[in-house]
């Protein structure tokens, strides 16, 4: 069986370093042992999507020499198919509506014993309705909860190892919003399913999301389906603190305005691979050069030095 996977830029925001390195890496493995690739746009976070973040997010994976055979396909565009799901869940009694604003959220979770962890949620509205409409009747917006209960997930992660997640740590997890609009941890569930990935690459700030998603697959009894996953450190400032806009104007979009050629954010990025190598035009030339074993296995630390090679 071939096996899939997906390069999946958000356009709630420009690629930045960070994205580009965990995208080349993925790149790399798959075009490295012949999988397919899968362009996925993930745009149903509405009032955070930036207008053309979309279009400017393809340029910039074509500018870096990344290439896809499937897409690109839009969130956006596949509302039903989240909406069957959700109909399932509630169907089967496994979602539940909630009305807990996210400041009730947070006061019940911090209150003496609610929960030992801050910001769970403590399924205060499971039970509390039996459908959907019942719980608007009260006047308040109702989003949608996944029952994940106190069972723990094991799972095999592809570069970190086995882990193991008890839920009662994570709480009961929203699907839908309370505009009606799904959920990341629904939605990608669905798209991964119906499009056939068998690999998840992304960042290891994303590793409680594994749990949750494993849990719902379950639920919509689609086990043969799950990918392997692979959770890899992030690039972080000088601070320790994930590359953001505190540490300076990152963004690809950026160093292309300031002239900085492809080539030279490749190099960057191969360094931050386990690669050194000169010469590099696009990412297709470090395709002898890549192995998994070489990734660090600790956070990348984005230095001044990093920033005065890229614009030297």
């Amino acid at each position: 069986m071939t096996r899939i996977t997906r390069l999946a830029p958000s356009p709630t925001g420009a690629l930045h370093l960070g994205n580009a390195r965990t995208f080349l890496i993925n790149w790399l493995l798959a075009r490295s042992e012949g999988w397919q690739i899968v362009l996925r746009i993930e745009d149903l976070d509405g009032p955070r999507v930036k207008k053309g973040a979309d279009t400017q997010a393809i340029e910039d994976l074509r500018w870096l020499g990344l290439d896809w055979d499937q897409g690109p396909f839009y969130q956006s565009r596949r509302r039903p198919v989240y909406t069957s799901a959700l109909d399932r869940l509630l169907a089967t009694g496994q979602a539940y509506a909630c009305t807990c604003t996210r400041r009730e959220v947070e006061l019940a979770a911090s209150a003496p014993h609610a929960s030992d962890a801050d910001g769970v949620y403590p399924g205060t509205c499971r039970g509390r309705y039996h459908s959907l409409d019942h719980a608007r009747q009260d006047g308040r917006p109702a989003a949608l909860r996944f029952a994940a209960g106190a069972q723990t997930v094991e799972f095999d992660d592809q570069f970190l190892g086995p882990h193991q997640q008890p839920m009662a740590a994570l709480g009961d997890f929203v699907i839908a919003k309370a505009d009606g609009t799904p959920a990341y941890q629904l939605a990608v569930v669905v798209d991964d399913a119906d499009m056939g990935i068998t690999d998840v690459m992304r960042g290891d700030d994303l590793l409680d999301s594994t749990p949750r998603q494993i849990l719902l697959y379950h639920a919509l009894e689609l086990q043969p389906h799950i990918p392997r996953y692979w959770h890899l450190p992030l690039v972080k400032g000088p601070d320790g603190r994930r590359l953001a806009k505190r540490h300076g104007d990152t963004r690809l979009g950026h160093y292309r305005q300031q002239g900085v050629s492809a080539g030279r954010v490749l190099g960057l990025l191969a360094r931050w691979c386990g690669i050194e190598v000169d010469g590099i035009t696009t990412a297709a030339d470090l395709l002898g050069h890549f192995h998994m074993d070489r990734i660090p296995r600790v956070p990348i630390i984005f230095t001044e030095a990093d920033e005065r090679y890229l614009l030297g």
